[in-house]
């Protein structure tokens, strides 16, 4: 209608009063349909496109929520705090929540001091000073017994929730402590896993457990990160830190990640106790 008013010539047809409100009405109406149309584009994110993050608040699960943003999902990140030996890295994942400026942080408690059987999660003694050999031999002290598979389940149960159908987790299978749930072979189970336990996957939802860095060296996770613009400053990665919060700089993952950084030419930006 409106079309069919503008091809006329000015004047006929048109009552002056009508002619000068009409460019107004017009710009008035673009701009309700311009924020109806953003609104809905923040309210109406199709529920393929989000994703349920595993944030541990350590340098792998920042750069894998990094790397599912720059994918285009939108990020729903779920912390644990499962009675590990110090609080400092449910705190760094608030800080990279709030940073990354995820849709929601969730921190599920979950106490699995009641089992113990691991040196983060019982008081045993935790592992400093292993040459790279001994790391990538056998199962350490550190493993925390079936962690990442109770992780995911609760994770896979809020994805279920949200509508979501993506997973993402931070593991390695290169630079890592010989941990049996950070390998190909455990992330591809627990796909088909979540595939056949839920009633969105029995209606034909695709699940898919998104595992980026699995593949990568430390110095590759971390390079990645950079180029994405994570802050590693706000990530924490020590086992056994001391009372203030200050990397001990010689469990396995003090190691690992020095070892990373080094690799990059670039210096940590965490002060370590050595």
């Amino acid at each position: 209608m409106w079309r069919g008013a503008r091809s006329r010539k000015s004047g006929e047809g048109e009552p002056r009063a009508l002619r000068l409100r009409y460019p107004r009405f017009l710009a008035a109406l673009e701009w309700r349909c311009l924020a109806f149309g953003l609104a809905m584009s923040r309210t109406a994110m199709p529920a393929s496109r989000r994703a349920v993050i595993l944030l541990s608040g350590g340098l792998d699960s920042a750069t894998a929520l990094a790397i599912a943003q720059r994918d285009g999902f939108e990020c729903f990140a779920l912390s644990f705090d499962y009675g590990q030996r110090h609080r400092f890295e449910i705190d760094a994942a608030k800080r990279i929540a709030e940073a990354a400026r995820v849709a929601q942080h969730v921190i599920v408690p979950l106490d699995l001091r009641a089992f113990g059987g691991s040196a983060l999660t019982a008081d045993i003694d935790v592992p400093k000073d292993r040459a790279e050999d001994e790391m990538s031999s056998g199962i350490p002290i550190t493993y925390v017994p079936a962690r990442n598979t109770v992780f995911l389940a609760v994770a896979l149960g809020w994805a279920e929730v949200l509508g979501a159908s993506d997973l993402f987790v931070g593991v390695n299978a290169v630079d890592y402590s010989g941990y049996p749930d950070c390998r190909p072979e455990f992330i591809e189970a627990f796909e088909r896993l979540a595939n056949l336990a839920t009633k969105a996957g029995v209606e034909g939802v695709r699940y898919r457990v998104h595992a980026p860095l699995i593949a990568m060296t430390k110095a590759d996770i971390i390079r990645t990160g950079l180029s994405l613009g994570v802050d590693y400053s706000l990530t924490h990665s020590c086992y056994d830190p001391l009372p203030d919060g200050t990397p001990c700089g010689r469990c396995d993952s003090c190691t690992l990640r020095r070892k990373g950084f080094a690799a990059n030419g670039i210096s940590d930006l965490l002060r370590y106790r050595t």
